[in-house]
């Protein structure tokens, strides 16, 4: 590892950071350390560092936004990239959007309504990043990525930027090829359609109320922790099996929404590992159907 540093630092990739504690980025609140956290200054640097870490036959796991992750409470081994502000990019040419794959999902579903394109309003409410919703095919209120979805941009686990048309990416509900083909998102281009600002802008804000009276969003989550079940909710299975409310250590399925596990101030990824399993069981019990969940568990518990 220290060869690998010196490595970064000689390329000045960017931050190279020993033993940081991960759970400030994640939007959860919770993690233990990466041994050597990385973020590359531009996609050329994240690039380098993904060629070097090959090199060297380092592990590597990569951080967007942090939602929908739940880290162990010994962190992760090797390395962990950080996505910068540099991939937060954004341009329109006509009713195709080009996204980086840190760009936040919900400022651009905000920012393409602005501009008159609909077809994005479905991710006014959903937390990450550009790449994390392509890399998981995010989606509610009846839409996902994979209907607007035209190509992205990845980065291989071999150094090698290619791009993947919608077809290749083999979408099916809250997955892709990306689950078993390492690489990063670094930039989407989504084809929209020419709208009404005005409805667009009221079906957003139909959203956004209904997301503030139903989701704890005041509390640190992850969204939804489990998919929903063909023909049925995660929630309305957990709500059923008496779950709304239970606690363990800080962390708790909250009142409010049934598929929330929040971290009421102290949690660890214990806690919330246990709480799912809870769910599970439970809900496998009182019903007969197997939740699986939708968030990414990753490092040593």
């Amino acid at each position: 590892m220290h060869q690998l540093i010196t490595d970064l630092q000689a390329a000045q990739v960017g931050e190279v950071l020993k033993n940081e504690k991960l759970a400030p980025y994640t939007t959860w609140k919770i993690g233990g350390p990466a041994d050597l956290l990385v973020i590359p200054q531009d996609k050329q640097k994240l690039v380098e560092t993904i060629r070097l870490l090959g090199q060297h036959k380092v592990p590597w796991t990569v951080v967007g936004r942090g939602s929908n992750l739940l880290v162990g409470d010994k962190g992760i081994r090797g390395v962990v990239i950080k996505l910068s502000r540099a991939l937060e990019t954004l341009r329109f040419d006509g009713s195709t959007v080009y996204a980086g794959g840190a760009y936040s999902f919900i400022k651009l579903s905000v920012m393409t309504g602005k501009e008159g394109l609909t077809g994005l309003e479905f991710a006014g409410g959903i937390p990450g990043s550009v790449g994390g919703a392509v890399y998981m095919n995010a989606g509610a209120h009846g839409s996902d990525v994979s209907r607007i979805l035209k190509q992205a941009e990845v980065l291989l686990d071999t150094g090698e930027l290619i791009i993947m048309q919608n077809s290749d990416l083999q979408y099916a509900y809250r997955h892709s090829v990306l689950h078993t083909l390492p690489g990063i998102v670094t930039e989407a281009v989504f084809e929209l359609q020419p709208g009404d600002r005005k409805e667009i802008a009221g079906a957003m804000a139909a959203y956004k109320d209904r997301r503030l009276r139903t989701q704890p969003l005041q509390l640190a989550c992850a969204g939804s922790v489990f998919r929903n079940p063909p023909g049925n909710h995660a929630a309305k299975l957990i709500e059923e099996a008496g779950l709304k409310g239970t606690r363990v250590g800080g962390a708790e399925i909250s009142p409010l929404h049934a598929n929330f596990i929040v971290n009421t101030g102290d949690a660890s990824a214990e806690d919330v590992l246990a709480l799912i399993a809870l769910a599970q069981k439970t809900v496998r019990e009182k019903s007969g159907v197997e939740l699986q969940p939708e968030v990414l568990v990753v490092g040593e518990r």
